[in-house]
């Protein structure tokens, strides 16, 4: 018996046009045919015997893994699969895969219920709507608790840390406290959201107004320093917090470490450094 590893609707589709009652469907009516639009309506049963044969001779490319049951290789080949051309973002491709991992069903289901938490929400709702829909916010999710557990594996590649991140927990290479892990974050987006809601991961123009979308090495050096320092910042009045935060993020320190070829373990620590030294302030405003 073989497996179905991608293709799961592609194949469906294929399989109730040519032979709906094989798999108890109702029968397939085309529709959306946008190059053949005079198949549209049409039926398997309803088109000419020509065109039957080519369907049936069209042939289909497929994979066979001779080792069943490997969740490595199942894992690894819907990735390559998925990578490349794909319409799919890295974050939709991990959302499939973690799926496939014993387990990694647990995973996927916390990343997918914290990015709908109203406070991470909130605060990070300069997320563009296009983003959104290709999962940047649950993208967002992972990198949290990849800077709070694995930052040191910090790279140039962000994909690759974070589905590298990601590919520990599932095959239990690292430990994973989810009830522990949910509750640092819920807590630490309850804080974020309440000091600075959505202007927390932005940058500030001339006249201090937050201006344009969420920025990454934002919420990394936001997020850490918050986790770090969630007792002392606690303390602060929202307007406080703010005022620092500016101060913080025009600071040249921080400018050069988010700038051109930011992605280095050094230059993401001096950021959360940044940040942490002028919100628990350490570093005269």
């Amino acid at each position: 018996m073989l497996e179905l590893i991608d293709g799961l609707q592609r194949t469906s589709s294929v399989l109730q046009f040519l032979d709906h009652a094989a798999i108890g469907q109702p029968e397939l009516i085309l529709q959306g045919c946008d190059f053949l639009e005079k198949l549209n309506g049409q039926t398997f049963s309803s088109i000419d015997t020509v065109l039957k044969l080519k369907i049936k001779r069209t042939p289909i490319r497929a994979t066979i893994i001779n080792k069943s049951g490997d969740a490595f290789v199942k894992y690894e080949l819907f990735k390559r699969l998925n990578t490349g051309g794909s319409l799919l973002s890295a974050q939709e491709i991990r959302n499939c895969s973690s799926r496939m991992i014993e387990g990694g069903t647990e995973f996927y289901e916390l990343i997918q219920r914290l990015a709908t938490n109203e406070d991470f929400s909130n605060a990070t709702s300069r997320l563009p709507i296009t983003m959104i829909e290709q999962r940047a916010n649950e993208e967002l999710v992972l990198r949290f608790f990849a800077l709070v557990n694995a930052r040191d594996g910090f790279r140039g590649n962000i994909e690759e840390w974070l589905d590298g991140y990601m590919e520990d927990i599932l095959f239990k290479r690292v430990g994973f406290d989810f009830q522990a892990m949910e509750e640092l974050f819920v807590q630490t987006f309850s804080n974020i959201n309440a000091k600075l809601q959505d202007q927390a991961f932005t940058r500030f123009n001339s006249h201090g107004e937050p201006t344009g979308r969420l920025a990454p090495a934002y919420f990394e050096a936001v997020c850490s320093a918050f986790v770090a320092h969630a007792a002392q910042i606690q303390e602060l009045t929202p307007e406080l917090v703010l005022a620092r935060l500016k101060v913080a993020f025009e600071s040249e320190d921080f400018k050069g470490a988010t700038g051109p070829g930011a992605n280095t373990i050094p230059k993401l620590h001096q950021r959360i450094a940044v940040v942490s030294d002028y919100l628990c302030g350490n570093v005269p405003t």
